[in-house]
């Protein structure tokens, strides 16, 4: 089903972050970088892909960004490693400035690291590690798409992704208490609390923008009888962009405190809130940093924490969702970690008419926000929406009205295309729907 969009002056964009980054690098500062960088990364996992490549292009028809540009070769993943890694590895890391510039372009806003590609390559090729690689190597030239690097730059300097001081991060939980209270009495957002059963985590534009599903998950939480608890100190942010920028020194930071904090207040396991992201950096990504084979702490998604809910009876649904729905499946939880049962199990309890994307699951085309791209910033929104027509297609052929997106990155994403192409369709996340869908029973409700 196709869709239109309203045509626009393409202008050239400028990113700070890849010109002046560009500007500061010599042959011989790009030639010796390179080159340690591919000696760091070992070598042995990147050579096997490179070689075994036989540029057949089967990866091609997976990419929304080759689908929604009608085909050019350019966009299909194996053109995208053509015109990075491989130039990289034939001249030997003798490339020049202005090459750097196009691959961190190339690396950074044309792949979302979604590994779609990778289920239809006939090897298996894991084409998003080797664009990983190649965005490690451009953090270490310095040259970084500047709204990327600046996110960044917040996980470093706060631990956080969104600058919020301790005292804000607190303030919001008191706030959010206080403000379910009026339909839960004696709601608790418990904090520090050692010995309980989940820690629950959340990334940083939470408190910042979107506090509300703060109190979603406290209202959950009580009604279940979950014994639960934030960490008020750092950990409490599980987002990591450093992952997404190629800064593994600083994602390393990150995950560490994340655990940390968890292991702190001694609790049983880690209940990671609605986001695909940070999901990732904590089963695929931080924990092959730290050389660990398991988490020190059990870590669940927010989707499966609710079909644990509903399925073992802890919450009872008793009003469902009217509007036709249907559901984005984020790729690091689902093509990533195999939840799309389970979240189809969830959507179903809680929603009178599901219908579903095709294809989906697994094969679900990705939002194009994911993979730090939406975190490139304004500069690249028109090219990142032009790369995602496949998307609006799919969601417009289901008729529905609301697309659920677990995910924040695939939140903001979907968004996006819904503007950009006119869809008349708006978003929620899964807890919007579940919290008012849950019995409260007499003895919780608060008094009028």
């Amino acid at each position: 089903m196709a869709v239109a969009a309203e045509k626009k002056e393409v202008k050239k964009i400028i990113d700070l972050g890849l010109e002046e980054g560009a500007k500061k690098l010599t042959p011989e500062k790009i030639e010796i970088t390179i080159n340690n960088a591919l000696a760091a990364m070992g070598g042995a996992r990147l050579d096997a892909y490179v070689s075994t490549c036989i540029h057949c292009g089967l990866c091609s028809e997976a990419c929304h960004f080759y689908l929604s540009h009608d085909g050019d070769p350019h966009f299909s993943p194996v053109g995208k490693v053509k015109q990075t890694m491989w130039e990289i590895l034939k001249n030997k890391g003798r490339v020049s400035p202005d090459s750097v510039k196009k691959i961190a372009e190339i690396a950074y806003t044309e792949c979302n690291l979604c590994r779609r590609c990778s289920m239809y390559c006939p090897f298996g090729i894991d084409i998003a590690y080797i664009i990983s690689s190649v965005r490690r190597i451009c953090h270490l030239l310095g040259v970084t798409p500047q709204y990327l690097q600046d996110t960044a730059h917040s996980h470093a300097a706060t631990m956080n992704q969104m600058w919020l001081k301790q005292d804000e991060w607190i303030d919001t939980l008191f706030w959010q208490e206080d403000d379910y209270r009026r339909e839960i009495k004696n709601l608790t957002i418990p904090l520090d609390k050692e010995g309980a059963d989940i820690m629950y985590s959340v990334i940083g534009p939470e408190p910042k923008f979107l506090a509300m599903l703060i109190g979603n998950a406290a209202k959950i939480m009580n009604v279940a009888g979950i014994d639960w608890t934030f960490p008020s100190f750092d950990g409490w942010d599980n987002s990591d962009m450093a992952m997404f920028s190629g800064d593994q020194e600083i994602m390393g930071r990150v995950k560490r405190a994340h655990f940390e904090a968890a292991m702190r207040l001694k609790v049983k396991r880690i209940v990671m809130g609605e986001c695909g992201h940070a999901f990732r950096s904590v089963y695929d990504v931080g924990n092959r940093w730290f050389g660990w084979k398991m988490p020190p702490v059990p870590v669940i998604h927010a989707i499966q924490f609710y079909y644990e809910l509903i399925k073992e009876g802890r919450i009872k649904i008793v009003k469902k969702f009217k509007e036709p729905v249907t559901l984005h499946d984020p790729c690091n939880v689902m093509r990533g970690r195999g939840l799309g049962d389970m979240a189809r199990y969830v959507v179903n309890a809680i929603c009178e008419d599901f219908r579903d994307m095709s294809p989906n699951k697994e094969h679900n085309y990705c939002c194009a926000a994911g993979g730090g791209v939406i975190n490139c910033g304004p500069p690249w929104k028109l090219k990142r929406m032009e790369g995602n027509r496949v998307k609006a297609e799919q969601m417009k052929a289901t008729g529905a009205r609301v697309v659920i997106t677990p995910c924040h990155n695939c939140h903001s994403g979907i968004e996006d295309i819904i503007g950009y192409y006119k869809l008349g369709m708006h978003t929620k996340f899964i807890s919007d729907i579940l919290v008012d869908a849950i019995e409260v029973p007499e003895s919780m409700k608060a008094k009028k």
